[in-house]
């Protein structure tokens, strides 16, 4: 009886070693970008709003079939040409991205107004809505592109996978353009085609549950402890008052330690690139695993993010919480 006795527990063994793989924190690691990037500039005319939108895509010069789509809205006073570390990466990584500039809340604003003007242009509701319009629009044309058949586009894009990004002003749009409810009547101009969202620095006035209520996706919001708005002075500790307030399952937090409100973008002064060059790299794998997660359908990417890898790739460099 005894030398019958070990098959009795192969069964829990195997069960005890099923959960110690599934409980173990994915062998994934953020992609490098391995693709050529080619850059494409452009300016699409939506003629319903008469309004130009210019943009300048990122993009895998090959691909083994259609790929992820993301889009990204500067913050007040930047351009299309902004964020290219971003832009170069995820485009690197299999992704096209997609990045807008927003007429009245572009360099424009403080190159005729300087900081009175970007206030003026923060302060417009117009600006804000007409963000959100670029958004839908935006997306509206790259799908009719690939649907063309005479389009270099064709069949490049998944139109299932499509993920928004923004920083600032442009994290507002991205949230807004998931579901943040807007306006004294609480409308929402929500694009349910975006599947996943990534807002830097969101810069909201008193966000609460019920306004963010209408979003449904998986939402990173990334900020750091020095993140104060130039423009409004609200302090750094208000920005996780988006993640506090979300509902959405699978929605992320990461302050970075030291981080302020111009690392997601790039500085301008030299004495402030020590921040960029070490932080970056951080928002890039944690960027790219997110979509890796959420657009990718990439289970050791998900692994990854909730179950310690990214915890432990930030060590002390930040705190990191989940939904």
């Amino acid at each position: 009886m005894s030398k019958h006795k070990p098959l009795l527990y192969f069964p829990l063994l195997l069960f005890v070693a099923n959960v110690v793989a599934v409980c173990a924190p994915a062998d994934y690691a953020p992609p490098k970008p391995t693709a050529k990037v080619a850059v494409l500039r452009d300016v699409w005319h939506d003629a319903e709003r008469e309004r130009d939108v210019p943009v300048k895509v990122y993009y895998p010069e090959k691909s083994d079939g259609p790929v992820p789509l993301i889009i990204f809205s500067h913050g007040l006073g930047g351009t299309r040409e902004g964020y290219e570390y971003l832009g170069e990466h995820w485009a690197g990584c299999g992704y096209v991205s997609v990045h807008l500039q927003h007429a009245g809340s572009d360099d424009a604003v403080w190159r005729n107004g300087g900081m009175e003007g970007m206030r003026k242009a923060v302060a417009n509701p117009q600006n804000a809505i007409n963000r959100v319009k670029d958004v839908r629009f935006a997306i509206d044309r790259v799908l009719v592109l690939n649907a063309d058949p005479g389009s270099p586009w064709h069949g490049r894009i998944d139109p299932a996978r499509i993920g928004m990004a923004g920083h600032s002003f442009g994290a507002w749009t991205t949230l807004a353009a998931v579901g943040e409810r807007i306006g004294p009547f609480g409308e929402t101009l929500a694009d349910r085609r975006i599947k996943a969202a990534i807002p830097m620095s969101p810069i909201i006035p008193n966000p609460t549950t019920e306004t963010l209520a209408g979003i449904k996706v998986p939402v990173f919001e990334m900020t750091g402890t020095r993140d104060e708005s130039p423009i409004t002075k609200s302090p750094a500790s208000e920005r996780r008052l988006v993640f506090d307030n979300l509902s959405a399952p699978g929605s992320l937090l990461v302050i970075f330690k030291d981080v302020d409100h111009m690392t997601f973008s790039g500085h301008v002064l030299r004495s402030n690139n020590s921040l960029d060059v070490k932080f970056q790299p951080l928002i890039v794998d944690a960027s790219t695993a997110f979509w890796d997660a959420w657009l990718g359908d990439n289970g050791a990417a998900k692994e990854w993010l909730y179950r310690g890898g990214f915890a432990k790739r930030l060590g002390a460099d930040g705190t990191f919480e989940e939904k």
